[in-house]
């Protein structure tokens, strides 16, 4: 019986899923890159033989113009078939930052502090009235 990891190669090996090579191959270009210019970069794709960088801010298509021979040395030597030129463009669609929810919650209370305190530990017994006149209070 063949393991997982041999069936996973050898359907990543058939040439139905080229796409998914072409991407994992772009991911290992962009992480080759450095730092400074892999920040900026949103993702990336192929299209007739063109590498295009989708970028997130203007400032770093211009590190990526004035740094398109590193680029294109580091793309010689990754051996990435079939590419012929690059090219870098900024999104124009914003992304919408989630608002995280750091605040604490808060809930109504529903008892109205009616119980019966039946505990003979004086200490105890304390605490638990300390709770009541808390709920009373709410």
């Amino acid at each position: 019986m063949k393991k997982i990891n041999e069936i996973l190669s050898h359907i990543k090996n058939c040439p139905e899923f080229r796409k998914i090579n072409t991407h994992e191959t772009i991911q290992r270009f962009i992480e080759i890159l450095p730092l400074k210019l892999k920040k900026g970069i949103k993702f990336a794709y192929v299209k007739r033989q063109i590498l295009y960088f989708v970028l997130t801010h203007p400032v770093y298509k211009m590190e990526f113009e004035y740094n398109k021979s590193l680029i294109n040395t580091l793309l010689k030597k990754s051996h990435i078939a079939n590419i012929d030129d690059i090219k870098f463009f900024v999104t124009n669609i914003i992304e919408k930052k989630e608002l995280s929810k750091e605040g604490k919650e808060y809930y109504d209370e529903r008892s109205f502090g009616i119980f019966e305190n039946n505990i003979t530990n004086k200490e105890l017994h304390e605490k638990v009235e300390q709770i009541r006149k808390i709920i009373k209070n709410s």
